[in-house]
């Protein structure tokens, strides 16, 4: 799945989940055949969280009390066994790990621009130096921007950006070699050199179903 809020983008591969707070606006888009499970949650229950969204690993526990409670029209607290329940799932939820999945947007109009461009096609061989000039800015300007409003520089941003796009092929059925050099990678070795380096396994291992 591919989460779209104004604050950026999250990818959530298989056997993964999204944490999305409350009176956010957000967009989901399905790569490929997905079946999925939903939680919500009182804000006043989940005060710990953290109050933007993020992509989370989901513990084999985790995943239990989620189906389970799923079967449940509505999770009462005054029933000792839900409240337990709730309770549990909560901390489980606390204690997630969050994953580099996530590609925050810059606010400044002249930097929306040029993500705009680069989302019309992430795997375009373009310079930074060509883009600005689309967007009215100076190179120096677009890398500020993105550094102080992203917390990313320019170049990691882009990055970022074609590792999802890949990741969201993958999950669509491409094959890994497609999938890279439509991400804009030069080969498939060095796309799972850069998988492997921001999440410590190759693509066809994380996406395994266990």
């Amino acid at each position: 799945m591919t989460v779209r809020t104004n604050q950026g983008i999250w990818v959530v591969p298989p056997l993964r989940a999204v944490w999305i707070p409350a009176g956010t606006p957000h967009s989901v888009v399905m790569s490929g055949p997905v079946s999925m499970r939903t939680l919500y949650f009182l804000p006043r229950i989940v005060r710990s969280l953290p109050a933007n969204c993020f992509v989370m690993n989901v513990s084999s526990l985790l995943r239990e009390l989620i189906l389970h409670a799923s079967r449940f029209p509505k999770l009462n607290k005054k029933t000792p066994i839900q409240r337990g329940m709730i309770e549990v799932i909560v901390d489980q939820l606390e204690a997630a790990h969050s994953i580099p999945l996530q590609l925050p947007h810059p606010t400044d109009s002249r930097a929306m621009r040029a993500v705009q461009v680069l989302l019309a096609d992430p795997g375009k061989q373009r310079t930074l130096e060509a883009l600005c000039e689309d967007c009215g800015a100076s190179k120096r300007t677009i890398e500020r921007l993105f550094l102080a409003e992203t917390g990313m520089t320019f170049s990691k941003w882009r990055q970022q950006l074609r590792l999802l796009h890949a990741m969201q092929l993958l999950a669509s059925g491409a094959k890994v070699t497609g999938a890279a050099l439509e991400a804009g990678y030069s080969s498939a070795s060095a796309f799972i050199s850069m998988f492997r380096k921001q999440l410590g396994t190759t693509p066809s291992r994380y996406f395994e179903l266990k």
